[in-house]
């Protein structure tokens, strides 16, 4: 009662005549319920002492371990013309099976037999590389022969060179003996003049005399021409060899520079050559893009271009594809605040939706339902959703993972850390700190 009326009910009835109020105003009652508390305070220290795993939580979905047995599409490398359907969304594919045909749209590709007539043009210009090779290889022994013509023609000329000085000694030889002769000639006819004189010798003896001084004078100037023949033979025979030289010198110019222009246009051949080739494997290589392949066993899970005639770019996803060979996995996202808590190797429980759970955050022995994972990776770098990304893979010493999980489903995540009493976790959450940051054993040993 609150007493509040000056009227004390309680002061004038008298309710010990009532079985409700001796029930109710029994001392014993007070003494049960001070036990009752006792016991319950009791309890709930001990329960504050009790080992309280401190966990990360976070919230993800079902992916591939791999990234190459993660969901992806297929894209054409060329523009093309949707012509045929080989399947249906659902089917399964093995590697290399035909999903769909494409044809060409860009019309320097329109000719069927572009690839043939390629061939051709490789096999007309390579025959024209031979001609020019046959020609420079032509033009090259042409060179030599002219090389060697020449030589014999300098040599020629040298022999005669030689000649012409051996005659000049020879000449003048003779020149020194017809000087000689001249000289003795001359004194003759001084003496037979002067014997003439003294009449010692006779008229006829002088006439005899100057007749033989001017023979000898004759042969004297006639030796005198030849050495001069001689000489001009010998500058002759010079000019020659500079004539021959220059002449053939200008055929072998002449002879170099077709050559020049015939291995200019063998390489220019050549590199048309080089370039046909490169067309015709790009040629060979776009047709087998007409036929679009799968790239691994697996499920067409959704064609993202239908119809047939229609047109697309280069690039342009046309049917996705999820692979049938995959090891699941899981990435979660966690707040910034608990990504140094995170390290690789740390055990995780993980949640799949659908799949009934029982979760004691902080007993995981009494946990059902949860499957065990590992941290594989931790992202350097923050996600869109303001979150840093995890990467787990399935524990092997705990249950094996759900085989009907699909990839994309959700799930939810605890990450194991540190044991702590129960109070300390109470009294961390009610001042908002962080769980206890710590370096797990093996990175401390890696330090």
């Amino acid at each position: 009662m609150l007493n509040i009326s000056q009227e004390k009910l309680n002061m004038k009835v008298d309710l010990s005549g009532y079985k409700s109020a001796q029930r109710v105003f029994h001392h014993r009652h007070y003494k049960w319920f001070n036990r009752i508390l006792l016991g319950f305070s009791l309890l709930l220290l001990i329960i504050l002492f009790l080992p309280w795993t401190q966990t990360v939580s976070g919230k993800g979905n079902v992916t591939t371990l791999s990234p190459e047995h993660r969901p992806q599409t297929i894209q054409s490398p060329i523009p093309g013309r949707i012509e045929k359907w080989y399947v249906q969304e659902g089917d399964f594919v093995k590697k290399g099976d035909t999903i769909l045909h494409i044809s060409e749209v860009t019309n320097q590709y329109f000719d069927p037999l572009l690839v043939e007539r390629t061939g051709e043009q490789i096999t007309a210009k390579s025959g024209s590389v031979e001609s020019y090779r046959g020609k420079v290889g032509a033009l090259g022994d042409q060179i030599n022969a002219i090389k060697s013509e020449r030589s014999l023609k300098i040599q020629q000329a040298n022999n005669k060179l030689q000649q012409a000085g051996l005659k000049v000694k020879s000449d003048s030889i003779d020149l020194e003996a017809a000087a000689t002769n001249l000289q003795i000639a001359r004194t003759q006819l001084d003496r037979t003049v002067q014997l003439q004189s003294e009449g010692l010798k006779a008229l006829p003896d002088v006439e005899q005399a100057r007749l033989k001084f001017q023979e000898t004078q004759a042969r004297y100037i006639s030796a005198q021409n030849r050495l001069l023949a001689s000489e001009n033979e010998v500058i002759n025979a010079g000019i020659e060899i500079n004539r021959i030289q220059a002449e053939y010198n200008d055929k072998i110019s002449k002879t170099e520079s077709d050559m020049f222009t015939a291995q200019s246009s063998q390489f220019d051949a050549e590199a048309q050559v080089s370039k046909l080739e490169n067309d015709f494997t790009n040629y060979s290589i776009r047709n087998q893009f007409y036929y679009i392949l799968a790239p691994q066993d697996g499920f067409i899970n959704r064609a993202l271009r239908a119809g047939i005639g229609e047109n697309f770019k280069e690039g342009e996803r046309l049917v996705g594809i999820m692979p049938s060979n995959f090891q699941l996995a899981v990435e979660t996202f966690v707040r910034p605040l608990d990504v140094p808590l995170l390290h690789r190797g740390e055990k995780v429980r993980v949640q799949f939706d659908g799949w009934p759970a029982i979760v004691f955050s902080g007993w995981e022995n009494l946990s059902f339902g949860t499957y065990g994972a590992k941290v594989v990776a931790v992202e350097n770098f923050i996600s869109d959703n303001g979150l840093y990304r995890v990467l787990l893979a399935p524990d092997p010493e705990d249950h094996p993972w759900p085989k009907d999980v699909r990839i994309g489903s959700g799930v939810r995540t605890l990450a194991l850390l540190e044991e702590v009493p129960i109070w300390y976790e109470i009294w961390r959450n009610l001042n908002g700190f962080p769980p206890n940051y710590y370096q797990p054993a093996q990175a401390a040993t890696v330090k």
